[in-house]
């Protein structure tokens, strides 16, 4: 008789372990701050968008609860508040990333953990070293096969978000190695998103982040009560990289490798743009052309180098790139944003209104920015740009960004992600003083007995 493979330990079966026994003395000091500086940065954010319609549309599909979602008067069950937090951190194209495998990270993770933190009192540390887990988890389930979700027309966010909140709020809960490793392959089942939205600037977008965190928590607590669930979510015959990253050989060192020696979610990027991420680099070079006194009208053509990976999201179709149809939409269009770059000096949350898309010095300029591409360009580890403009003159001037600000090589300040929550906060309509003390609860989180003051920051 033919013996059956017995496998002994499956790869999320390992990763679950080290969740399962991580403890917040584990997490180096500089790893801990960066957990607080993403806090502070989703909660501005949380902020931000308060006043939207996709806010107000996403709220009235959810239930009254008691848990918070920031800025808005009433409680609502946990996974409602878990959505419209999620939505939120991540409408206005304004938060984290990480460098090496983009992805969006505490938009997904740090919902769903508060929601939980609230739902069963937990307190500020098991809310901190949860928050830590899920942007952990996320950073290095993202590694395994990074980009090749989005050459099969997924949303990294919608697919590996769930498994990113489930892994945040296990861990707060307290789950053993058996429980996380079903919430994994629970998880797994609830992930989707597809990036139809770069068609015409669709909010399913923003709609991702919040979705997976929801699905997170509900796949933490059925896991908890032994929902049975499939170990080989991550390498068996129909897993999760095969359905969602069809071009990839996964790497799964990512996930059994270093575990509490490197921490990935150290680098994670605080964005100074409201817009897609890989445009940053390119919005300084424009800037760097307005610093130098050059007139719009002096320009005949911007040729940028770019990386292959950029250009079906960013760049393609040119021309609905150069005419983008709404502000949401123009977050996502290399020439409008660098138009934006140079003709106003920012690219911030009061570029992006509808209104723009119809300036027409900035359509002008946008028309003139075209791309060709570089194949030694470092995209996705490093994010860079560079772009050759050729004045009516005849004159070539050449601009260069080697990274981009707010990542690894150029992190922001402390200063500068807390004068963006207040920024953000003000954008918002809220009040100085509340803004105040939510940063002060952000930032003192891990000294808290339970999250309970969340509900001072509702109105």
């Amino acid at each position: 008789m033919a013996e059956t493979l017995q496998i002994t330990e499956t790869v999320s079966e390992h990763f679950a372990a080290f969740l399962a026994n991580l403890k917040l003395v584990d997490i180096p000091a500089s790893a801990r701050a960066v957990v607080v500086r993403d806090l502070v940065d989703a909660a501005g954010l949380c902020l931000a968008s308060r006043e939207t319609d996709y806010i107000a549309q996403i709220l009235s599909a959810c239930d009254a609860g008691p848990c918070t979602a920031l800025g808005h008067a009433q409680g609502l069950d946990p996974a409602g508040a878990a959505l419209v937090n999620g939505v939120a951190i991540h409408g206005e194209d304004f938060d984290d990333t990480l460098e090496g495998a983009p992805i969006r990270v505490g938009a997904m993770v740090i919902p769903a953990v508060l929601a939980a933190a609230e739902r069963f009192s937990l307190t500020g540390a098991q809310t901190l070293l949860g928050i830590a887990a899920g942007l952990e988890a996320i950073c290095r389930i993202n590694h395994v096969a990074p980009g090749h979700s989005h050459k099969a027309g997924f949303h990294p966010v919608g697919i590996i978000g769930p498994l990113g909140a489930a892994a945040g709020v296990s861990v707060a809960l307290g789950l053993n190695k058996k429980q996380i490793a079903a919430a994994f392959g629970i998880a797994a089942s609830t992930s989707a998103g597809i990036i139809e939205y770069l068609t015409n600037g669709a909010h399913t977008k923003r709609f991702h982040p919040g979705w997976a965190a929801q699905s997170g928590y509900r796949a933490a607590l059925i896991a908890r009560s032994g929902f049975f669930a499939p170990r080989t979510v991550f390498e068996g015959g129909h897993n999760f990289f095969k359905a969602f990253a069809p071009t990839a050989t996964p790497d799964y060192s990512h996930l059994t490798e270093t575990l509490g020696a490197t921490w990935y979610f150290e680098k994670i990027v605080f964005k100074p743009y409201a817009c897609g991420t890989m445009i940053h680099p390119y919005i300084d070079c424009a800037r760097r052309l307005r610093r130098d006194g050059i007139d719009p009208d002096q320009i005949a053509d911007i040729l940028c180098h770019t990386g292959e990976g950029l250009v079906h999201r960013l760049w393609e179709p040119l021309a609905d790139k150069h005419r983008p149809p709404s502000g949401y939409a123009a977050k996502f269009s290399m020439p409008f944003c660098m138009a934006l770059g140079m003709i106003e000096g920012d690219a911030g949350l009061a570029q992006f209104g509808d209104a723009k898309v119809r300036n027409p010095q900035l359509l002008k300029l946008a028309a003139k920015i075209r791309y060709e591409i570089d194949p030694a360009n470092e995209y996705p580890h490093n994010y860079t740009g560079h772009m050759r403009v050729t004045l009516n003159s005849g004159e070539v001037l050449s601009y260069h960004q080697p990274h981009m600000r707010g990542g690894q090589y150029e992190p922001l300040s402390d200063a500068e992600i807390i004068a963006k929550f207040h920024s953000n906060a003000a954008y918002g309509g809220w009040d100085a003083r509340k803004a105040d003390e939510l940063l002060q609860f952000c930032q003192t989180l891990a000294e808290r007995s339970d999250v309970s003051g969340l509900t001072a920051f509702r109105c």
